[in-house]
């Protein structure tokens, strides 16, 4: 049985009304199990995760798709997070022992429907792009809501599914299809909006562009604008201010936690804040996180404490959980938030799934490179 899982985001996180009628819409597909509903009024974004089989998941991809497309207004929307559509992104994700080019072929089948029945422009994206220039999210979202009409105007930015035209209510959507990716955001002790913002230019990636002492941007011989990595690998961060909490925030998306786990993430992000004379207070996961990388954060963590180390999976994870303050915001529940727990939870075929996982490939003998330690 080849299992995946979808979550996409839409760009509504207030209304309640509108919300659970995009939740119904998924519960009321056959063969779907619905994992984890993650809404913040801030992000004015709802992130639902729902897993299956190809065709049921598809199913409960479009009919949300729909409801959202019956009640929200791209027109009125405002919100941290950037946006560009109703449906913003829609990623189709692999479990273990399903290939990737099921998800490629389902995000386009979705994409194409998508696009035909509710006349919405759609890109591919991820593995399932059409161009190494649209592989992306944050290519594609470039310019966000406010600058889709003059981007959909230029040829070099035709959608690959649905007309090239504006839609004002309803934006443009980017189907696709991905690894896991860990969204992951940490809380500073600070009320400034720049401070975060500096912080995820040294660790995303991307980095940052140099700049003279005149604000100008630093070119090369070759005429090319000089970037300064980032500190972290396969990290993508914004940083902004939470009203709800009067926080600053360091989100990030970790687009292989192999290469960057959370805790590794953690720790960096609290180096770049002490060197700001900021602290960090906690994080917060944003959707699910697979079981591994919380079990990589508790052995490295309960290696570091004083006290005995822990051993089975419960302690690692409660170890995990409390060094990196997942509860400071919302309460932070492995069996809601563990992909394999919640999984496990369902019972049926799900159970049977995760028992049929191969062991972790934590250890007591692995050794853990914290970025800047």
């Amino acid at each position: 049985m080849n299992l995946l899982t979808c979550a996409p985001n839409f760009s509504e996180g207030r209304d309640q009304r509108v919300i659970q009628a995009i939740v119904g819409a998924v519960s009321n597909v056959a063969g779907v199990c619905l994992l984890n509903v993650d809404s913040s009024s801030d992000a004015n974004r709802t992130v639902v995760t729902f897993a299956g089989e190809a065709k049921a998941v598809g199913e409960a991809a479009f009919q949300a798709t729909w409801r959202a497309a019956t009640f929200i207004d791209m027109a009125q929307h405002g919100g941290l997070h950037p946006r560009m559509g109703a449906l913003d992104v829609c990623p189709f994700v692999p479990l273990q022992g399903t290939p990737m080019s099921e998800c490629v072929e389902l995000a386009h089948q979705v994409g194409e429907r998508i696009a035909e029945e509710l006349g919405m422009p759609v890109y591919y994206y991820g593995e399932a792009a059409t161009s190494a220039e649209r592989r992306r999210l944050e290519n594609i979202r470039r310019g966000e809501y406010e600058g889709l009409e003059a981007k959909l105007a230029d040829p070099a930015w035709n959608p690959d599914a649905g007309p090239a035209r504006f839609n004002p209510r309803l934006g443009a959507a980017a189907v696709g299809a991905r690894r896991t990716l860990v969204a992951f955001n940490v809380n500073l002790g600070a009320r400034d909006q720049g401070v975060a913002q500096a912080i995820a230019l040294a660790v995303r990636e991307s980095g940052y562009v140099q700049r003279s002492a005149q604000g100008k941007p630093v070119r090369n011989e070759s005429g090319e604008v000089v970037r300064e990595a980032g500190t972290l690998k396969a990290c993508r961060a914004i940083g902004w201010y939470l009203p709800s909490s009067e926080i600053a925030q360091v989100s990030m998306n970790l687009d292989d936690w192999e290469v960057t786990p959370p805790h590794e993430a953690f720790e960096e992000v609290r180096r770049q804040a002490g060197m700001r004379n900021v602290r960090v207070t906690g994080s917060e996961l944003v959707g699910m996180i697979p079981l591994e990388p919380m079990l990589l954060a508790g052995h490295y963590y309960a290696a570091s404490m004083e006290s005995a180390e822990a051993d089975s999976e419960e302690q690692l994870v409660g170890a995990a959980a409390q060094a990196m303050g997942l509860s400071s915001l919302k309460p932070f529940v492995g069996s809601q938030h563990i992909l394999e727990q919640r999984l496990t939870h369902e019972g049926g075929i799900w159970a049977e799934w995760v028992k049929d996982l191969t062991t972790p490939r934590w250890s007591k003998t692995t050794v853990f490179n914290i970025t800047g330690y």
